[in-house]
């Protein structure tokens, strides 16, 4: 009897673990981002999505485990040849994702190893169309191209390229050597028309400036010669008037008697200076006459002073 119970103990223990077993193998937990591929009796069955999912133990099999996260791989250094023939190392980085999972398996024997060898001759095509100037300053549309060719070429892989950066592009040293050479020419030519630039603005400044000046100056004189003339002028009339003051009133005096008396007393007294000037200055003895003494020169000077008076 405990033969027995022993015995069925131990069927009961092997049952249990075959259940475990069997439960384990039929229930599979498929991560986020990823799909695995499913085969039964060697033959596709069906692409298992993130989640829990239910399998048949023994019949059916996990093929493939496949990663739905964009992935980036290192694509190797290697030789290219432009359009005007330099040689050039190139390397690069691949970004690209699985879209599906059952192409992916089932079309290619590996999908890495196979979008990065097409990654490598599609950019050697595509620096063969170019000359090495243009690699440098086009980076951005020869990553583009190689990005559109790899994607017609691998769809039937399941996969799609998102991004081919270009990581180094390295001439000969010789090239190097040449296009430092040519940078630095560049430079100074550059440094040279700033310079040439700065001078001519300089001079076009001081030629303005000069220029300026000049024009104020001669306005300055201008302006210093007409303010001159105009205090001329004043001063002219300012004269002119005062004489003419002084004569109407020397006229209006000596229309009086006693400015007639005056007229003739001023007369006679610069008649006398003149001759004791002429006298005093000169060898010659003038003898007085009728028409050189005093009285006669006055009385010759009231006879015209009277006929402006009745004229």
């Amino acid at each position: 009897m405990p033969m027995v119970f022993d015995y069925l103990l131990t069927v009961q223990v092997a049952l249990l673990i075959f259940a475990v077993f069997v439960l384990k193998s039929s229930i599979k937990f498929v991560p986020q981002n990823s799909a695995w591929v499913v085969e039964r009796f060697g033959k596709y069955q069906s692409t298992k999505e993130a989640g829990i999912n239910f399998l048949i133990p023994i019949v059916d099999q996990v093929s493939a485990r496949r990663s739905l996260k964009e992935q980036a791989f290192d694509v190797p250094s290697q030789a290219a040849i432009t359009k005007d023939n330099i040689s050039l190392s190139v390397d690069g980085v691949l970004y690209f994702r699985v879209l599906d999972p059952y192409k992916a398996t089932y079309g290619v024997e590996d999908y890495v190893f196979a979008v990065t060898q097409l990654a490598q001759t599609t950019m050697r095509s595509e620096i063969g169309k170019i000359e090495l100037d243009k690699t440098f300053e086009e980076r951005d549309a020869l990553n583009a191209k190689i990005v559109a060719q790899i994607n017609e070429a691998s769809a039937s892989w399941g996969v799609a390229v998102l991004r081919y950066e270009i990581k180094d592009i390295t001439p000969p040293s010789s090239i190097m050597d040449s296009m430092e050479s040519q940078m630095r020419a560049e430079r100074e030519r550059r440094a040279k028309i700033l310079e040439s630039e700065g001078e001519k603005a300089a001079a076009i400044n001081i030629a303005e400036g000069e220029k300026q000046a000049r024009v104020l100056q001669a306005e300055a004189e201008k302006r210093e010669q007409v303010l001159s003339a105009e205090g001329e002028a004043e001063a002219i009339i300012a004269v002119a008037d005062a004489q003419a003051k002084a004569l109407t009133t020397v006229g209006q005096s000596a229309a009086t008697p006693e400015g007639q008396k005056a007229v003739q007393l001023d007369l006679a007294t610069k008649a006398i200076e003149a001759k004791h000037a002429i006298a005093k200055e000169s060898s010659v003895v003038l003898l007085p006459d009728s028409s050189t003494e005093a009285g006669s020169l006055v009385a010759q000077a009231t006879t015209i002073l009277n006929a402006l008076n009745k004229g």
